[in-house]
């Protein structure tokens, strides 16, 4: 599965612009009044201008021979979170997997990982350009097994091999596309911030179609 498009929302957009532009680098793909676009990779990152504080939490992929270097890269630009005492890293171990996180002035979490068992080492120095794409996106729920069932049946998307589902927690898609689901009120990891449904908009690929749609309100 992959990510094209993901459509959130922002009620400061100068602020959005600011910090993208300026911590991590990436340059405005398009904006309007109302609206602005990030090219993160593969994927088109869309703020629409609201007056609610919306909170997501997005996954980036980057190359998996580049953990340390993005790390060192984006410490010295903002905050990083802390996952365990003697490390900044969590470590995903059924995934074969590691990552970091942080937060966007909106309070979105946002993560970069790594996956071992992707073929995607790169030798260029680290930067914002090494961002690959969005792999995967939380999507917040009072319900998890009938979501991630209705979800499979629409979009024929299958339970991810490398996670068992849970009653509070189901991850569809593959190694390079997620919809994570969880319930609202678990917090999200590695912090104590509670997951809060807010409206989204994913225009992502399969391999039995290439432009699907889900919309959660």
């Amino acid at each position: 599965m992959k990510i094209k498009e993901l459509h959130l929302s922002s009620n400061n957009l100068i602020e959005t612009e600011k910090f993208y532009n300026t911590i991590l680098d990436i340059p405005t793909y398009k904006k309007t009044e109302n609206e602005i676009v990030f090219a993160f990779g593969k994927t088109l990152l869309f703020f629409k201008k609201t007056e609610a504080n919306s909170q997501y939490h997005i996954a980036f992929d980057i190359p998996n021979n580049q953990l340390d270097e993005a790390f060192a890269w984006l410490k010295s630009r903002t905050e990083v979170l802390p996952v365990l005492e003697k490390s900044p890293f969590a470590d995903f171990e059924s995934w074969n997997a590691k990552s970091f996180y942080f937060y966007d002035n909106n309070s979105n979490l946002l993560e970069f990982i790594v996956r071992y068992d992707l073929d995607n080492r790169s030798e260029n120095t680290f930067n914002s350009s090494s961002i690959l794409y969005a792999s995967e996106i939380g999507i917040v729920t009072d319900d998890v097994p009938s979501l991630a069932k209705k979800l499979q049946e629409d979009h024929l998307l299958s339970v991810y091999s490398k996670q068992l589902p849970q009653e509070n927690f189901i991850a569809l898609g593959d190694e390079t596309g997620l919809l994570i689901i969880v319930n609202q009120n678990r917090n999200w990891f590695p912090t104590d911030k509670k997951a809060i449904p807010f409206p989204s908009r994913i225009i992502f690929g399969t391999e039995n179609s290439q432009n699907l749609e889900l919309t959660i309100e």
